[in-house]
């Protein structure tokens, strides 16, 4: 096993990718859809014996500079694992091609949750358990590589916690950047948080079972609220067949991808803080409960015009389908509930698309599953946003509440802000690059935004119409699969592979 481990990363996510193909493998063959099973197996021992052989001629490779290893093996892992788990998916569907399959896995790796196939029923069931799956397994290895090599580094959000420059250790933790092996690191925080993620994946799938849901589909909601890919497989109620109860139950596990502190092997700064004096969590209360009322005023005034405003009913409804859409959106996850189509009859509106928007830039918690903006990035802008205020009121007045909310203030608000930059050209980039392949505006602008923020659902909910990813060009995909990957890796993170500075340090 010792040996095993001190493998490259990508040869051992190659390995566990072969390995996790046997599963689909087996469900195929109880549903006796042999010649899915026989595509997942083939793939899986090739994948398998390929995964050995390379692992043996790496065997004594030794990079100079582990740190930054372990990162270009983060960004190539986007790069490389979704050809080969792209594999078997191809083999299992006859009549698509091996970009459609690739596009596939890597919306669900990157836990996009977008989707080529706009009817499920197209799927074989073994086929969206493999998409679940996936997205399942591309959530937790973005957790342990956020904890075990992105923090320290301070990347990923962490930079705005501690207030150094990314791409470099912490000194006020070296036991874990200067001591620790980054191959030590990542085994360790595998072996704390897979007890976690799994258990609260089971516990889910368990409560939904117990409440109505089906065994596939609460076992695929379990996995996309899990990792916040969003994956389903069906196109109906956000709770499946256990309905609103359903709902209730995945809205208290929208709470893991809100802060890192709710998961083990959190060691950054405020750890032993109360949990209800997160910041990332209070934010996101107040986020939630203001979208919340502002959604509920705009169905309930349009349909009090249509003399419906007084069904109590309707007005139930409309509290909940804006409450847990919104949550699902600030988590990326991308779940609607089932009352929001119900709303939108009750009260005749559209979609509030911009807000949906809006929910997703902002994102989940640092060391998350989550993707966008990140909320602790946000909650440091608005901290020094605050203090700027104050500053204009008492000029002479003196910041306080300790060194660590004076460092969020000044440097932790600089990089939030030098990120938030990156974010806005990344952006900009994507639509133009969409408008060379022919998409409009808008389109263009949903597409890049659900890409960017690793919430693929959005091209569903967020226009005046639904977009269906089938319909785009091979040009349009690719660029959309870069967005995914420039989404979920993080700019700052790419940065510090090309700067030369990180390659001397």
């Amino acid at each position: 096993m010792r040996h095993i481990l001190d493998l490259p990363v990508l040869v051992i996510l190659l390995g566990i990718s072969a390995l996790a193909m046997f599963l689909p493998a087996a469900h195929a063959v109880v549903l006796r859809d042999h010649d899915i099973g026989r595509a997942f197996f083939y793939s899986g021992t090739i994948l398998l014996v390929l995964s050995g052989m390379i692992g043996l001629a790496t065997a004594n490779h030794q990079p100079r500079n582990a740190a930054r290893s372990h990162l270009m093996a983060l960004a190539m892992a986007y790069l490389v694992l979704p050809l080969a788990l792209a594999l078997p998916f191809d083999q299992a569907i006859p009549d698509t091609s091996y970009v459609n399959a690739w596009f596939e896995m890597l919306s669900s790796f990157t836990t996009t949750g977008a989707s080529l196939y706009d009817q499920p029923e197209r799927l074989a069931p073994s086929l969206h358990l493999w998409r679940a799956l996936v997205g399942w397994l591309g959530g937790f290895f973005i957790l342990v590589m956020a904890m075990a090599v992105l923090a320290p580094l301070n990347l990923g959000g962490l930079e705005v916690v501690t207030g150094r420059t990314p791409g470099r250790g912490d000194r006020q933790s070296g036991i874990v950047t200067r001591v620790a092996d980054p191959s030590e690191r990542l085994t360790r925080f595998t072996v704390i948080l897979l007890p976690a993620y799994a258990g609260l994946t089971v516990a889910l799938w368990v409560l939904l079972l117990i409440l109505g849901d089906d065994g596939m589909g609460a076992l695929c909601r379990a996995m996309g609220t899990l990792s916040t890919s969003g994956i389903s497989c069906d196109a109906g109620r956000a709770g499946g067949q256990a309905g609103v109860a359903g709902e209730a139950v995945m809205a208290v596990f929208f709470v893991f991808a809100l802060s890192r502190r709710t998961l083990p092997g959190s060691f950054v700064t405020g750890r032993h803080d109360p949990l209800l004096r997160d910041p990332e969590l209070r934010l996101a209360g107040v986020i939630v409960g203001v979208v919340m009322i502002t959604l509920f005023l705009r169905h309930w005034l349009a349909a009090f015009q249509l003399a419906d405003g007084t069904d109590l009913p309707g007005v139930g409804s409309a509290i909940w389908g804006s409450a847990f859409t919104a949550l699902s959106y600030l988590t990326t996850t991308g779940y609607v509930s089932q009352e929001w189509s119900d709303v939108r009859l009750w009260s005749g509106l559209q979609s509030p698309g911009l807000i949906l928007l809006g929910l997703a830039i902002v994102g989940g918690g640092v060391a998350t599953t989550a993707g966008g903006v990140k909320l602790f990035r946000v909650y440091a802008l608005f901290r020094h946003g605050e203090r700027e205020l104050e500053k204009l009121i008492h000029p002479n007045s003196v910041g306080g509440a300790g060194q660590s909310a004076r460092r969020l203030r000044r440097e932790g608000a600089y990089l939030a802000w030098i990120f938030f930059m990156l974010f806005a050209m990344s952006i900009a980039v994507g639509v133009g690059a969409l408008a060379l392949a022919g998409i409009d505006f808008e389109n263009g602008l949903i597409l890049t935004l659900a890409a960017l923020t690793t919430t693929g659902q959005l091209a569903q909910t967020a226009g005046a119409s639904p977009i269906s990813y089938a319909g785009l060009s091979d040009a349009a995909k690719l660029i959309l699969a870069g967005a995914m990957v420039l989404g979920r890796v993080e700019m700052l993170a790419l940065l510090a592979l090309v700067v030369p500075s990180g390659w001397r340090n």
